[in-house]
């Protein structure tokens, strides 16, 4: 009966019988819901006029147009209510003759070809071969499916304007809105064998609801309340097309969801000098110099107060180099003599005191509960190698030399070529005795980095065949895959980061190339670039009256999500804009460095200032879990940040956006 029957979990939510069909005529169906009572579920039928109906009268009249070309499909749907309705509206598109286990699935910034990189308690093929979610929880509102055997695929995306939305009483169940909303659903279904489109209005999530990180929950079906008289007016568009492979069919769908958002740049009041006045004040107040290791203090922090804690990290949420070298360049650019002293102290510590008897850096201490991580990470090596190069190569350039500092560097270097494997990649966790407990290779493009710049810096050439031994293992295991995965450290799953660094690794190994080697590195850039682009939000979700996001005018356009396991939006940009532009000249993609603005200027809109301080405590301690949808850490839900947060990377990837000529400055300095 499964083949036949799709069998919701809740028992108060609406069930329907779906039939098999080689047509790519939509099945409609609606539930109608009386407040106290189980919806009841309609089959709806076309008849001769264009309008919907059922066997039993409704309350409501529907009228159906579908317009097509060869290649798309647009569905207009407009409800009129005949009397006081709350309803629940849902289409199903069969694909003709197409295997639902030869496809791949996506739905922009959640899910990438069946998400079995995650476990069971997040989305996944694991838990349902069939999905349907609401549209903010997307980068963008759509689904595609992707037939690997013909290469071809089909993409719904909902045509939808206006931004309304609405609290609810209830996450799970037959919730009726208290208001309006302007968010549908969209999903993939597997119907008797076959794949299917399916979408529809108000939200409906199934066969569960993801609110937590890895807390699924029973489904939840929204439904409208339409007076009498009033309409309600739907718009989808159904698209076909050909690509020869998962990663080509990214990149098509990228660009027609570009095309038809046109999202553009944000206006803010700020510009590169202003906004790094203000991130400034992060140096200023979140200096701690009480312990051995001196440092900026960007971790674990509350958002109410900004107070400083005992944890210090090199990499990943920490940043505490890569914002001391920014505080050094900054201070000096603008003769703040404490900011200088600050900076050097953070270095003079690390040299000290930073490194562990094999060399590596030590990568996160807490000194109130005199604890520190022994395990550590090839993403947060290479991460304060990063930042330890850039400090090297401005100093030089200063005038000022650190052969300590090199000798360190040079140390951890080797250290890294003792991990990387004969594919070229690096394990994602390891020890001070070199043993590893993460083989997984998915943080690898994170060393490709540092060795590119050590390439450069030292004039050795052993770096930077490391680095070309990385980019070996990333076109075949990655890029050629689209298989991007387990570059955030608190998830091990498909995420934002992983592709963000591909497509950085292969920008810096174009810089320090030539010739086809180095035309090679472009294009593969730009096919991880996609990839990451996808993740990044092409539209304005909406929230609701007394969600402060929604309150303080605050648009998601340009801000990405972060994993298919932590599903929340942040300011994780680095280097990536400046690839985006620098891609838009090497290979004539005017969407790059179009969606580069909008990046650059949408990622400013929460900066703290004094009397608008978007519930964060202090000046300039940019906001880091951004929570855009039904999805939280615990704390807050959608349209605020969870309470606790890690200022020192948001601060340091705002900084490097906002220095975009780093990259060509430290590689063209001899």
């Amino acid at each position: 009966m499964r083949k036949y029957i799709y069998l919701l979990t809740s028992l108060f939510l609406c069930q329907w019988i779906l039939t098999a069909t080689e047509t790519t005529f939509t099945t409609s169906s609606i539930c109608i819901k009386s407040p106290g009572n189980p919806a009841v579920a309609y089959t709806l039928k076309e008849d001769a006029n264009g309008d919907l109906t059922a066997e039993q009268e409704l309350p409501l009249s529907i009228r159906h147009e579908v317009s097509e070309t060869s290649l798309v499909t647009r569905i207009k749907v407009t409800l009129t209510a005949k009397e006081k309705v709350y309803y629940s509206y849902e289409e199903i598109y069969p694909l003709p003759s197409v295997s639902h286990t030869d496809c791949q699935f996506y739905m922009p910034g959640f899910w990438y070809r069946r998400n079995l990189r995650s476990p069971k308690e997040a989305p996944s093929f694991y838990t349902s071969d069939s999905w349907q979610v609401r549209e903010d929880r997307l980068s963008t509102p759509l689904t595609g499916v992707y037939n690997e055997k013909s290469g071809d695929y089909y993409t719904v995306l909902r045509l939808e304007k206006s931004r309304h939305e609405t609290l609810t009483t209830h996450t799970s169940g037959e919730v009726i809105l208290s208001g309006k909303t302007s968010l549908g659903f969209t999903g993939f279904r597997n119907v008797s064998g076959n794949a299917a489109l399916v979408f529809g209005f108000p939200y409906h999530e199934a066969p569960q609801t993801y609110i937590r990180k890895l807390t699924l929950i029973p489904p939840v079906q929204t439904f409208e309340k339409l007076e009498k008289g009033e309409s309600r007016e739907l718009v989808w568009e159904i698209r076909k097309g050909n690509a020869p492979d998962y990663s080509a069919f990214i990149a098509d769908t990228w660009n027609y969801s570009f095309d038809s958002f046109t999202p553009q740049e944000v206006k803010t009041p700020y510009d590169k000098t202003s906004a790094k006045k203000i991130l400034s004040n992060f140096f200023t107040e979140s200096y701690v110099d009480r312990y051995e290791l001196k440092y900026f203090s960007g971790v674990h922090m509350r958002t109410d107060d900004c107070e400083s804690t005992a944890s210090i990290e090199v990499g990943f949420v920490g940043r505490v180099l890569l914002n001391a070298f920014n505080a050094l360049e900054y201070g000096e650019e603008t003769n703040q003599a404490d900011l200088v002293k600050k900076a050097n102290n953070v270095f003079d510590s690390y040299l000290a005191h930073g490194f562990t008897p094999a060399g590596f850096f030590r990568e996160f201490v807490n000194y109130e509960r005199e604890e520190e991580q022994t395990i550590f990470s090839i993403r947060r090596q290479s991460e304060g190698a990063f930042a330890i190069l850039h400090y090297l190569a401005y100093e030089k350039k200063k005038g000022r030399k650190h052969p300590e500092w090199e000798t360190k560097i040079r140390t951890l270097l080797t250290n890294f070529s003792k991990l990387q494997g004969a594919d070229g990649s690096f394990p994602r966790k390891f020890d001070d005795h070199f043993t590893v407990s993460d083989a997984s290779g998915g943080s690898t493009p994170s060393a490709t980095l540092p060795f590119t710049m050590a390439y450069h810096y030292f004039n050795d050439k052993s770096y930077l065949e490391s680095a070309r031994q990385t980019a070996v293992y990333l076109e075949k295991e990655l890029i050629s895959k689209s298989d991007y995965f387990s570059s955030t450290l608190d998830a091990n799953c498909e995420d934002k980061e992983a592709s963000l660094y591909a497509s950085t690794a292969m920008h810096y190994l174009s810089m320090v190339t030539r010739g086809e080697e180095r035309a090679h590195y472009i294009d593969l850039c730009k096919q991880a670039a996609y990839f990451c682009l996808s993740w990044y939000y092409m539209w304005d979700v909406p929230f609701a009256q007394g969600q402060m996001l929604g309150d303080v005018g605050f648009l998601s356009r340009g801000w990405g999500n972060v994993s298919v396991e932590n599903n929340h939006i942040d300011v994780f940009i680095f280097e990536f804009a400046t690839v985006l532009d620098w891609l838009a000249n090497e290979r004539k993609e005017p969407h790059f460095s179009a969606f580069s603005s909008v990046i650059k200027t949408s990622m400013l809109q929460l900066m703290p200032v004094k009397e608008h301080l978007f519930n964060i405590g202090k000046v300039g301690y940019y906001p880091e879990v951004v929570q855009h949808t039904n999805w939280d850490y615990g704390k807050n839900g959608k349209g605020f940040y969870n309470d606790i947060f890690a200022p020192g990377w948001t601060v340091a990837s705002l900084w490097q956006m906002l220095s975009p000529d780093r990259v060509t400055g430290f590689f063209s300095q001899k």
